[in-house]
């Protein structure tokens, strides 16, 4: 009896995917930073909603491709008997409802937000992962993820706060971490690819010198002294010299918001986006070199864990290095998982 709850607590961790969840709950503190506003209970329950939308998406996400992957993953929990699809189907059922609920204890903006990136998950699992608009998608549900976080914490009294637009730049930086990964992922199965990995490699080049760019400019910009400020409220690196993917101008800094970076938060950033550029850089030139399924799924846990610090360097930039410091933590517990079960 315990040898069988064993095998079916490890089939579910696997169709769950549970080694990619610690690269979760940085969305929403890294959305909380990006808006200059401590976490709290609204950033809670955008954590707890990020969680159960994610989880949602990951059984979904097997219950869709169940004949695929009956014969390309047979191991997979599905295609096994391990899991059966019907328990898959209501189990990301209950996950999305759970994180809508989650959501609206936040209030009804971050009800919206949390609902869109709803929409978005199943419209992937279910119709557009296999279709050229699917890593644009995939994209799209952790950019929302991090605005959940940033309307959540910022929300009050059903209204969200406008430091909530301080979060695109954010939100876009990881959007096109996700995409370059998603873009990767599609060749796990196919034997791997030489173009796809080594333009991920850019992408993640891009990234890492856009928020190392945004944490120098930051740091040169004049400083806006806070007349009547919040009590408690920390600097935010929402700096006109933020760098957004689409190339359109940052939001200004909100009036009562310093826009000089403290040095810790300078250095810090830096530091953290050379780590972020690190974790997946290796892993994508040795399958763009080698092109093979093992070495593909290699650079697609590598991209999956490098969100980590990718989350880490955003607070960082954002004037937060407590938050910055707290989600590098998350690492190392992230790669001992992905030891045990597959992210992939």
């Amino acid at each position: 009896m315990t040898r069988r709850r064993t095998g079916r607590a490890q089939a579910w961790a696997e169709l769950l995917r549970v080694s990619a969840l610690l690269s979760v709950p940085g969305d929403a503190l890294a959305g909380a930073a990006a808006t200059g506003t401590r976490p709290g209970r609204g950033t809670l329950c955008a954590i707890g909603a990020s969680l159960c939308l994610y989880e949602a998406g990951m059984a979904l996400n097997d219950w869709a491709d169940r004949t695929e992957d009956a014969a390309e993953r047979p191991h997979r929990p599905l295609p096994s008997g391990r899991i059966t699809p019907t328990a898959a189907l209501t189990a990301s059922v209950a996950l999305t409802t759970t994180g809508l609920a989650l959501a609206s204890r936040a209030g009804r903006p971050s009800l919206a937000v949390a609902t869109a990136l709803a929409t978005t998950v199943w419209a992937y699992d279910l119709g557009l992962k296999h279709t050229p608009a699917g890593p644009a998608t995939m994209a799209t549900t952790r950019a929302l993820d991090l605005l959940l976080g940033a309307t959540a914490s910022t929300s009050g009294s059903g209204t969200p706060h406008p430091r909530a637009v301080h979060a695109l730049p954010s939100a876009a930086l990881l959007g096109a971490h996700t995409y370059a990964v998603t873009a990767v992922s599609r060749h796990e199965t196919q034997g791997g690819s030489t173009r796809t990995p080594l333009a991920a490699l850019a992408v993640t080049l891009a990234v890492a010198g856009a928020v190392a760019g945004a944490v120098t400019g930051a740091a040169g910009a004049v400083t806006g002294a806070a007349s009547g400020g919040e009590t408690g409220r920390r600097p935010a690196a929402t700096a006109a010299s933020s760098v957004s993917l689409s190339g359109a101008p940052a939001p200004r800094p909100h009036p009562t918001l310093p826009t000089r970076l403290p040095l810790p938060s300078r250095g810090l950033g830096t530091l953290l986006a050379l780590a972020y550029a690190r974790t997946p850089a290796t892993l994508l030139l040795h399958a763009a070199l080698n092109p093979s399924a093992a070495l593909t799924e290699r650079a697609v846990g590598g991209g999956i864990r490098a969100t980590i610090p990718l989350q880490a360097a955003l607070a960082a930039r954002a004037g937060a290095p407590g938050t910055a410091l707290a989600l590098l933590g998350l690492v190392p517990a992230a790669r001992a998982l992905a030891r045990k079960v597959s992210p992939t």
